[in-house]
């Protein structure tokens, strides 16, 4: 990764956690691309879920407050789980939804990204002043 492109996603990081609000379950989509199958599916913090052979775990997923435009910023590990070998860390950093492509995951069957990270129990944290 190049120092300017570090530079970037520092800032659009920091910039967004100075308004997030934190969450607890991320809509994520699969694509699979020998099938061409789209999925979309559900990652709680915490857990591991699956899409195909890869194990993703959230371990920490913000949002921008309602009244600003739509963002969700979601810290992923992903491994691939192959039978019969060792299991590959494939990616750990952080997502985008605004930007998918920013930092992604590099696969050659499968791509990952993030639509949306949200509360399950749909109370909002008191905003700080």
């Amino acid at each position: 990764m190049n120092k300017s492109f570090a530079a970037m996603l520092c800032l659009l990081l920091a910039a967004h956690r100075a308004e997030a609000f934190p969450g607890d379950l991320v809509i994520m989509q699969g694509l699979d691309k020998v099938t061409a199958r789209v999925s979309t599916f559900q990652a709680p913090q915490g857990a591991e879920v699956h899409f195909g052979t890869l194990g993703i775990t959230v371990i920490s997923c913000d949002r921008r407050p309602p009244e600003e435009p739509p963002e969700s910023a979601v810290f992923l590990k992903i491994i691939e789980k192959r039978s019969g070998e060792p299991v590959t860390e494939l990616f750990t950093g952080w997502m985008f939804s605004s930007s998918p492509a920013l930092s992604a995951l590099e696969h050659p069957v499968y791509d990952v990204w993030v639509l949306e990270c949200k509360r399950t129990d749909n109370s909002e944290p008191a905003k700080e002043r």
